[in-house]
């Protein structure tokens, strides 16, 4: 299975109106009078729990005592599916569900001892290695995406979207959530609007759910109201169905979501001189966003002169020995509703290369067992990335226009096969196409088969400058100046695997032309041919120390299109979890590879980890690497002796107050002993939550590689993922020598960011 621990471990799974928590012994549901640790456990195969309507109102409060959840059974026999399979839970545990014609209500309750429990006042989804409950929700039944709605005792919300390709923490709806500490464990409920989720027209409604827990003490236990195993790759597939919903209709009416964004900078006039500052004057800009759910399963949205500005910065990495672009997640909310419907293995689609749209629409829905998506956008500045087959060039354009259109269709259960079209278009000529076809399928309970064939043809508009103009590829048949050349390529991928809990292995296939492109997605490189297979042993020793050991081994080969070796490598590694959240990590490479037309053999590389949250109050982790590098510098490679180091922890002094400190370390010698490089990135993220709604935060950064310092403060108020009140600014220092000497400040914003949510 695709790992569960990483898939529903709310350190992947999960503020919003009314989230309220405190501590008491109220009153709660009928308890089920059976206690599964005393009778013989049968785990439960996708059980269905059939509903009724609630007879009364119901306020989330976690108190559970409302009239209105007085007719809900109770639903029970949680089985633990990690780190144990098929076991019954270590503690009591209920939930109920209802609804109305509103909202789906859910809540639980488990039995535990109240001074173990872990609990933070945190920013909603920040709340990981904290006990947890949540409902996953496959209103579909396709198996192909899943809704994972949660809370962790205090009320505080986490939720993710759950598909094949990845899961999204990302990703925020919006539903009530209350929670509290009583004298016998902890409860919460939840009222998810039906508003908030899309799912088919009918009167009757038939959905995929489970109910999952989280326990995290010694060990992290997680458990399931209809049993999982990770001998299914498909966890939706495990869901259990819901039935007894009827009468209800999704998307909900019109929705409006204006902001006002307002900023003052300063920046300096001359990059060497930093008594160049000048500031420039006060901007304010409006904008529109809105989102029509025009019928049941469709939703149109658009956006005008949007926001798309982070209030927190990437944090930065080491890039120094690289010469591939990176990749950053996406983060703003208008590109995650249905981001996962373009998410292919090939990358045809990455929204970041929307990177300043004047105007964006999309609509997502679905007809039968038939997905669409289309994106379209008009960006002002756009980036422009080069793959070559040793190395990215980047570029900035002008205006651009792009379209994204994605269908997708089930194929039994838990099958689906699509096509994915993307085109831009620059202002002044040139363009970049692509077209692709995939498949994703299920054969039996275990194994998958993944397959995408992409073409793509390119037309370089003749803008911006990348340097190294006399680079060629494709034989030699084209430069890489953007100079208006046209020209055409391919990309394919093909994956076999196959899963169990004990014994898991796959194979893979993977190539792009020399001439492949996606002006919309992210393709760092290509001239390749990649082979790779791989090998799991799972163990899970009976007692003692260790609760699973994991011997995993991997092998590959790459090839240019010429046929010249690229890379091959083999690594074996062994992956341990230990008592007291401790996981440790460890392997070996061995790598033969050509870089800058040297051949590079017998290169040998270890590396290890160690992370653990034995103690509610502090969380830590630290990884080593070391051994025989190549100095990636054109013209300059060699073989040293590299050594790297990260380290990240994670402190909560107080239940509001959480500091996250970590640090990047990076340092390459020569043959002749001579340091190469050598630096660090140290970044420290510190946040006081003050309610539910308001908190303030701190990030600090120091770059050694740039001598670069940043500082970036800012009070944040949000009713709900949408409705949010921003006051920050950002705060950067060069270091300059003589006669400026020291730290001197190059930029700095002020911004002020008010947007919020009118939804009937």
């Amino acid at each position: 299975m695709k790992s569960i621990t990483c898939a529903l471990c709310f350190c992947l799974f999960l503020a919003a109106p009314g989230v309220r928590a405190q501590t008491s012994a109220d009153s709660a549901p009928a308890a089920s009078s059976a206690n599964p640790a005393t009778l013989e456990f049968r785990p439960q195969i996708q059980p269905t729990l059939e509903i009724q309507p609630t007879s009364a109102a119901i306020v989330i409060d976690g108190k559970l005592d409302d009239a209105g959840w007085e007719h809900a059974d109770p639903v029970t026999g949680f089985a633990e599916f990690q780190p144990r399979e098929g076991i019954p839970a270590a503690v009591p545990i209920e939930a109920w569900v209802t609804y109305d014609e509103r909202n789906l209500y859910v809540a639980f309750r488990v039995t535990d001892d109240p001074s173990a429990i872990r609990a933070s006042l945190r920013n909603r989804d920040d709340v990981m290695g904290d006990d947890l409950v949540g409902i996953l929700i496959d209103p579909f039944g396709n198996n192909a995406t899943g809704y994972l709605i949660g809370s962790n005792p205090l009320g505080v919300q986490i939720d993710m979207r759950i598909s094949d390709n990845s899961d999204d923490i990302g990703f925020d709806m919006i539903y009530e959530s209350a929670g509290r500490i009583t004298e016998t464990g902890y409860q919460v409920e939840m009222a998810i609007p039906f508003s908030s989720l899309q799912f088919p027209n009918g009167d009757k409604q038939e959905w995929r759910v489970n109910f999952v827990v989280f326990h995290p003490r010694s060990t992290m236990r997680q458990y399931a109201w209809s049993a999982l195993t990770q001998a299914n790759p498909c966890l939706l597939c495990q869901s259990g169905n819901l039935t007894g919903i009827e009468g209800v209709r999704a998307g909900g009416g019109i929705e409006l979501l204006p902001s006002l964004v307002a900023s003052q900078s300063g920046s300096l006039s001359d990059g060497g001189d930093p008594s160049s500052f000048q500031n420039s004057s006060p901007t304010a800009a409006l904008s529109m966003g809105v989102r029509y759910p025009f019928r049941p399963g469709w939703t149109a949205e658009a956006t005008y002169n949007p926001d798309f500005s982070q209030v927190e910065s990437d944090a930065a990495q080491i890039d120094v020995n690289t010469t591939f672009a990176l990749s950053f997640p996406e983060r703003r909310p208008f590109f995650q509703e249905g981001a996962d419907l373009f998410e292919t293995s090939i990358s045809q689609v990455y929204t970041r290369a929307i990177n300043s749209p004047v105007g964006a629409g999309k609509v997502i829905g679905r007809q039968g067992r038939v997905s669409v998506g289309y994106i379209g956008a008009v960006d002002e500045r756009t980036p422009i990335l080069v793959p070559l087959e040793e190395r990215t060039l980047f570029v900035g354009a002008d205006r651009s226009v792009s379209n994204i259109l994605r269908v997708q269709g089930d194929v039994g259960e838990g099958s689906q096969v699509g096509l994915l079209l993307t085109d831009r278009r620059y202002r002044g000529g040139g363009s970049g196409s692509t077209v692709g076809a995939d498949a994703r399928l299920r054969l039996g309970d275990s194994w998958q088969v993944r397959a995408q064939v992409v073409a793509s043809h390119t037309a370089e508009p003749e803008t911006g400058d990348l340097g190294d103009r006399d680079l060629t590829f494709g034989d030699g048949g084209h430069t890489v100046a953007l100079d208006g050349e046209s020209f055409a390529g391919h990309a394919a991928f093909l994956s076999v695997s196959r899963s169990s809990r004990a014994i898991s292995f796959g194979a893979s296939y993977q190539d792009a032309s020399p001439t492949f492109r996606t002006a919309n997605g992210f393709q760092a490189r290509n001239d390749y041919r990649n082979l790779r297979a791989w090998g799991n042993w799972s163990l899970y020793p009976d007692g003692g120390l260790v609760d699973r050991a994991v011997i995993h081994l991997a092998a590959s080969q790459g090839v240019n299109f010429d046929g010249l070796l690229r890379e091959r490598s083999v690594a074996p590694t062994l992956n341990v979890q230990m008592k007291g959240q401790t996981f440790l990590n460890g392997g070996f490479r061995r790598t033969d590879e050509r870089f800058d037309g040297t051949r590079y053999g017998s290169l040998n590389t270890g590396w290890i980890s160690v992370s653990s949250a034995y103690s509610e109050r502090a969380n830590v982790g630290v990884s080593v690497n070391g051994g025989d590098w190549v100095l990636r510098q054109f013209g300059a490679g060699q073989v040293g002796t590299g050594f790297s180091m990260g380290l990240n922890g994670e402190l909560k002094p107080t239940q509001r107050l959480v500091i996250q400190p970590s640090v990047a370390y990076q340092r390459m010698v020569g043959e002749a002993g001579d340091e190469l490089f050598a630096g660090y990135i140290t970044r420290s993220r510190i946040n006081y939550q003050f309610t539910r709604e308001l908190n303030a935060r701190l990030v600090v950064q120091y770059d050694d590689f740039s001598e670069s310092l940043s500082f970036e403060p800012l009070i944040m108020y949000r009713l709900n993922p949408l409705s949010i009140l921003y006051i920050g600014s950002t705060h950067g220092y060069d270091s300059f020598d003589q006669p400026h000497g020291g730290f001197q400040r190059t930029d700095r914003q002020f911004f002020l960011k008010l947007q919020y949510l009118f939804r009937p």
